[in-house]
Formats: C-alpha cells, structure tokens, sequence
C-alpha cells in the first residue's frame, strides 16, 4: 500500500477506525478519506455509490460496524444483524466496482463456535454453533468474510479479512448497557470509588477467560497486512494471553483505585466460556503486539478521566 494513495477509512469515527487514522497519519498519508454516518449512510447503497463515484478510493479499511457488548448484542439482535449485513455488503460491492486495489475487512472473534478447541484456530470457522447471545453479530461477520473471500475468488479482488481479540482503548463506549466489559468495568469501578460503594455487581460467575488487544496494536498490524498479507482465508490478530473476567475486574480496579468487591450474578449470561485467538500466522510473518494489558488500561483510564473532568465543565 502506498501511503501518498487515497484512502478510505469507512467508521472513521469509531474505536477502530480512529486508530487507523492515527496510524496512517503518523505515516504521513495525506489523502485519507473521511465520511461521517451523518452525512453517508453506509446502509444506503445510492449514498455508498456517490461516496466511491466522488471520491474514488484506492484502498479500503472497512471498520464501519454495529458494534456492542453482551446486554446490546443480545436485545438487539435484528438491528446488528441487519445494519452490519447491509453495511459491509454495500461498501465491498462498491470496492470492486471501483477497481478498489485492496480492502481490509475487519471482523471479531466471536465468529467462531461457542465449543471451539482453544486457542482459536482460523480453519475453525464454521465447524459448529455459535454462541446464542451474539449470534446475529457474528453471522453478519462471518457473511463479511465470505464476501470478501468469494469477491477474491470470482472477480480476483485482494480483499482481506483480519479478526481482531476482543479490543479496548481511546474512543470506545462507556454506556452501562452497550459497553464491552472492559469499559463497563472502567466506568463501574471509577463511580463506585466516587461514590464510596462497597460493592459492583457483575453478571455472570467471573471465571470465563478472555484476551483484548489494544485497537493502537490493531491499528499497526492492519496496516502491516495491507502491506504483507493476499490471502482468501482471514487472519487472526491478537496477544494470545488470556485473563479471567475475575481477575481483569481486579486489575482495573488496582488501577483506577477501587477498594470495594465484586459480586457476580451467576443468574446473568457468562457468554462463551474461553476465547483466545490463535495468532500464530500473523506473528509468522513478523508481527506482535506491543501494548500490554495494564499499559493500555492505565492508558484508557488517563483518557476516560480527562473526559469526565470535561463534561463536569
């Protein structure tokens, strides 16, 4: 990938697609194409249509996607199913109808099956059921995937697919009800050490295990891939250390300076038991991440604080 190229960073905006924005400017690209979800719907084939017709991109990170934690993945199953389908449908349509020379797809690790053998394995997509809470999210993944697999495989596109750990860092969401568990655990313990509370009720037991990546590591290693990476099958980017969801509240609470317990609410869905990602061909080719968990935590807690401090104003 040429850095002087046009470059279209579909959901600039969200977690991941500011982080590829950091990193290409930090590699001093010039021509990196912005659209905001208020001015193109990306569901909208017409408004995907004119955005590739207007601004002919060259190369494609699509980060644009209907993202949320267990409670949101679960209650709004019809919504993240249908938004993501219709967005990475619409976007890797226009991609190779625009003679796109690359497009990076960016997936998640819950597109493998519930009972996967751990680590997990890139073959072991599609070998059984996925877990039931975020099922339609991952079906819309899993239909990215193959999108960008079959579009290769007819018509010769290099359109790539990277699955990412589970991620964190600047520019995520910290509501109660949407937020992945890592910034549900930052804001829950920051307000209960406000609040001088004794307690946070967590759902589920605490015990299944978990890998995060921070979504700067994420960032460098999609554009590694954009330079180093054409293959029909997608690729695994993670740490390969795994935490409990126990001892992750734990370390948060150490950093942000929470004294109190946790309860958890064994009446409430753990989700899939294990998950870490099998990152072997990725770190084959040269690539590991370089944040580690309680860097990238104290990190995150620096930024989440200054932004309280900035609403209080």
């Amino acid at each position: 990938m040429n850095f002087n190229s046009r470059i279209y960073v579909a959901g600039h905006t969200g977690m991941v697609g500011s982080a590829i924005i950091r990193a290409l400017e930090a590699q001093g690209c010039s021509h990196i194409i912005k659209a905001s979800s208020s001015s193109v719907d990306l569901r909208n084939q017409h408004q995907v249509q004119h955005l590739f017709n207007t601004h002919k991109p060259e190369y494609v990170f699509l980060a644009a996607a209907k993202v949320g934690g267990i409670h949101a993945n679960n209650t709004l199953r019809a919504d993240f199913l249908y938004d993501n389908l219709m967005i990475q449908s619409n976007v890797i349509h226009e991609a190779y109808r625009n003679n796109v020379k690359k497009l990076l797809f960016l997936g998640s690790s819950c597109i493998y099956p519930k009972q996967a053998p751990q680590p997990l394995r890139e073959e072991y997509l599609l070998t059984a059921a996925l877990e039931p809470t975020n099922e339609p999210y991952a079906l819309a993944k899993i239909a990215g995937i193959k999108l960008c697999e079959n579009y290769r495989l007819q018509y010769g596109c290099d359109f790539i697919s990277v699955m990412p750990a589970n991620l964190y860092g600047p520019n995520d969401t910290y509501h109660l009800q949407h937020a992945h568990v890592l910034p549900t655990l930052i804001r829950k313990c920051h307000e209960a050490k406000i609040k001088q509370q004794n307690t946070i009720e967590l759902w589920g037991s605490g015990t299944p295990m978990r890998e995060f990546l921070h979504v700067d590591d994420l960032a460098q290693a999609c554009l590694f891939l954009m330079q180093q990476y054409s293959n029909v099958q997608h690729i695994n980017v993670g740490t390969g250390i795994e935490i409990s969801i126990a001892e992750l509240a734990q370390t948060v609470a150490n950093i942000v300076g929470y004294t109190g317990s946790f309860y958890y609410n064994s009446n409430m869905p753990d989700g899939t038991m294990r998950k870490v990602m099998d990152s072997s061909k990725l770190q084959s080719l040269g690539w590991h991440a370089q944040i580690s968990l309680s860097e990238g935590i104290k990190n995150v807690y620096d930024q989440y604080i200054k932004g309280e401090a900035v609403k209080a104003m």
